[in-house]
């Protein structure tokens, strides 16, 4: 075999007993930007599919993973969940039955949910955006931290550091109390292309998390519009805005949020469902994001650097593109 070959390799990724052929994670856009279709086919590239569990119901959540390994027989499935959805833990419960290999937590975390997937044996991953919360992550039994930075798309933890920056601090903390994070960290957050994936490999993480490109994928759920809306916007249309989750959000500045967000614009009035622990109530982010996913007039969630994306391909070319900026990247470096 070609040694050169084998060093341009990307490795695989392992989080508990789940062994991800490639060290790429599929974000988990709610809602219903990432089900079944586009889960399958990350999946069946080598990498971990996940289908957004927030804003859908248990039944609909199992019957999507189901989907899932039914275009992916043997894949690797999993989920993501925010833990401010009143039924994160009912939708953890459905998504291990119908074989979900990986539950990924956002938006704060569940003692219960991570109990749930110690006593199922399946690995759970927290998405954390500062530091410290690695280690406690760990403590509390995570298989795996993703270090979400400001530049994400969708709900933010932070919006001082990126996730390199983060995971720099996680280093010097290593240092200088003398630990080791024990668990794999997955960098997430900006990351477009192999040589991200490259980057984020060299400093020591074990993989990437890519939300933004899979959402501009014939695979994605997302109507033509929203897509279009994403390909054809600039980096000014992109702006942090408020959710009513209390935390701030990365969206196109589109009419809904013009609208929303001024305040000489009247309200309509909204049916709240309690579908969030706790919530504004300017609007329902869940109806807003799933408007948006079906009409293109709604809260789009998008990354920082989204702008840069011009084309709407396939997962395949997604992946082929990745593995081609990866051998590039390292063959340059070793020029």
């Amino acid at each position: 075999m070609n040694k050169q070959l084998v060093i341009n390799k990307l490795p695989s990724l392992v989080i508990g007993n789940l062994v991800s052929e490639l060290p790429i994670i599929q974000g988990g856009m709610a809602v219903r930007v990432s089900m079944s279709k586009l889960a399958a086919a990350v999946s069946n590239e080598g990498g971990i599919g996940i289908v957004a569990a927030s804003g859908i119901g248990p039944e609909e959540l199992y019957e999507e993973i189901i989907k899932a390994y039914e275009l992916s027989p043997g894949g690797n499935i999993g989920l993501n969940v925010m833990a401010a959805v009143q039924e994160a833990k009912d939708l953890v419960i459905a998504g291990i039955a119908a074989g979900a290999k990986l539950i990924i937590m956002g938006a704060g975390f569940s003692k219960d949910v991570m109990k749930i997937c110690k006593s199922a044996g399946v690995p759970f991953a927290l998405i954390i955006s500062h530091a410290e919360f690695a280690f406690k992550a760990e403590r509390l039994g995570a298989s795996a931290v993703i270090i979400e930075g400001k530049d994400a798309g969708g709900h933010l933890g932070t919006l001082t550091q990126n996730a390199f920056e983060i995971y720099e601090d996680i280093k010097t903390i290593e240092k200088e109390k003398g630990i080791k994070l024990g668990i794999p960290a997955i960098l997430a957050g900006g990351i477009l292309n192999g040589k991200d994936i490259k980057r984020t490999l060299d400093i020591g993480a074990s993989g990437v998390q890519m939300g933004s490109r899979f959402a501009l994928t014939f695979e994605s759920n997302a109507c033509p519009l929203w897509k279009q809306a994403v390909v054809e916007c600039t980096e000014a249309d992109i702006i942090i805005i408020e959710s009513p989750v209390g935390m701030p959000g990365r969206a196109l500045n589109n009419d809904f949020i013009k609208s929303f967000y001024n305040p000489e614009i009247p309200k309509p009035k909204i049916k709240c469902q309690g579908c969030l622990k706790d919530c504004s109530r300017i609007y329902c982010i869940l109806e807003a994001l799933d408007e948006a996913r079906k009409t293109g007039k709604g809260v789009i969630f998008v990354g920082e650097r989204a702008s840069e994306i011009k084309d709407v391909i396939s997962v395949e070319e997604v992946f082929r593109r990745l593995k081609k900026e990866y051998e590039e990247a390292i063959t340059k470096e070793g020029v």
